[in-house]
């Protein structure tokens, strides 16, 4: 009777510790592409600094615009892959915008991501309203599956 005892704890464990780790292998996995903001490196920028300054500080953009002036556009995803067989969902997406004045000089910085489906900007805390840059920013939020591939 001491033995059956033994044996079924053993194997009753045994299905324990395997569905444990089956389950730490389904632990979603995140992945961050693209550039990934470092506020220390953004606090150097300010208005006023040089193109060239921008680009030592924070690396080359992942894209630029010339529509309206020239914009350096540093671009983002966070994806989110529940099992290894599915496809990852994006959890987030950043475009930090820099624009230039005709000098070369940064005018503005902006910060944008999705709020409540539509482009807003998170340092000035402001939706976009219409213009050349605003269609951009949205193609740029709708092809960025495209921009980083799986």
């Amino acid at each position: 009777m001491k033995v059956l005892v033994k044996s079924t704890r053993g194997i009753l464990s045994g299905i324990a510790l395997s569905g444990m780790l089956i389950l730490a292998g389904c632990q979603a996995e995140i992945l961050n592409k693209g550039y990934i903001v470092d506020e220390k490196l953004l606090a150097q920028i300010k208005v006023g600094s040089s193109a060239e300054q921008v680009i030592l500080v924070l690396g080359t953009p992942s894209t630029t615009s010339t529509v309206g002036g020239k914009t350096y556009y540093y671009i983002s995803q966070r994806t989110e892959q529940q099992f290894q067989f599915m496809q990852p969902t994006i959890v987030d997406q950043k475009v930090l915008a820099i624009y230039l004045n005709k000098t070369n000089k940064v005018e503005r910085i902006a910060n944008y991501g999705m709020k409540d489906g539509v482009v807003f900007d998170f340092i000035s805390r402001k939706t976009e309203t219409g213009g050349a840059d605003q269609a951009f920013l949205g193609s740029l939020f709708r092809s960025v599956g495209n921009i980083f591939p799986g």
